[in-house]
């Protein structure tokens, strides 16, 4: 099976804060693989890095058999929806979408009937000729998830995709993630939604603290850590925060 995006000894600092410390993570083709961990573990670092936003310090990136820093033109196959989202405030939602298609180099017939569907399938056709600064959070959130799938990337990186989308958009995120995969694509989810990495991710790499602490599927992770329930669980073991948590807990019971 084909490596989409391959990562190996990715190191980061800021200053001297060191936001990764030798990842390595791969993206094969029909598959989706989440990225798991606490605040300020370095996931979104990592999908900058991914995207070619920021160059690392060490470590190989190839996204596509290239290096997305140092030619940017990958870009064009792959889709990325960031935790804060911005948008054009001043076109309308159409306009917005058309110009994306556009900048993407897509036939227009192909982008036009795209947009449609797409608006159409997360609901939000009769905002088309809205401007986008009047859109409510969600609809905004929508419509950052409709640009990046516009020109069917061969790559989707989403970071926290649920944000702000309500229950029938969140479903029709998780059956477009399905197709995805089905037609030999892959995808890369950031998320603190434990249910959404368990429903359709087939792999989960936990990240805290800039590295890689457990990586494989949900199964063989439980299996690792002791963990008999959920992922909630699984993430309190590998964070060390369980014993944490049942302390707080018998507080509450004692004195609350």
């Amino acid at each position: 099976m084909g490596e989409l995006v391959e990562l190996h000894g990715v190191v980061k600092k800021f200053g001297r804060v060191a936001a990764l410390r030798g990842v390595s993570l791969r993206l094969r083709r029909g598959e989706v693989v989440g990225l798991l961990g606490p605040n300020a573990s370095g996931k979104t670092t990592l999908l900058k890095i991914i995207m070619g936003f920021i160059r690392p310090d060490r470590g190989v990136v190839r996204v596509l058999g290239r290096d997305p820093y140092l030619d940017p033109s990958i870009r064009a196959r792959v889709g990325y929806v960031p935790e804060d989202v911005l948008l054009y405030d001043s076109l309308t939602v159409r306009e917005f979408l058309y110009f994306m298609g556009r900048m993407r180099k897509m036939d227009p017939s192909t982008y036009i009937d795209r947009a449609r569907l797409l608006a159409t399938l997360f609901e939000i056709e009769d905002k088309m000729d809205c401007l986008v600064g009047s859109l409510s959070k969600g609809d905004r959130q929508k419509l950052a998830l409709i640009s990046a799938l516009l020109h069917e990337p061969d790559v989707l990186i989403l970071d926290e995709p649920l944000t702000s989308l309500d229950l029938v958009a969140a479903r029709v995120l998780k059956e477009v993630l399905r197709e995805i995969r089905s037609r030999g694509g892959g995808v890369i989810i950031s998320t603190h939604v434990l249910s959404l990495a368990e429903a359709i991710c087939d792999r989960i790499y936990f990240m805290n603290e800039g590295l890689i602490v457990a990586e494989g599927d949900l199964r063989s992770i439980k299996e690792a850590v002791g963990a008999d329930e959920d992922l909630e669980e699984v993430l309190l073991k590998l964070t060390k925060k369980d014993e944490v948590l049942e302390a707080l807990i018998r507080i509450l019971k004692e004195e609350f």
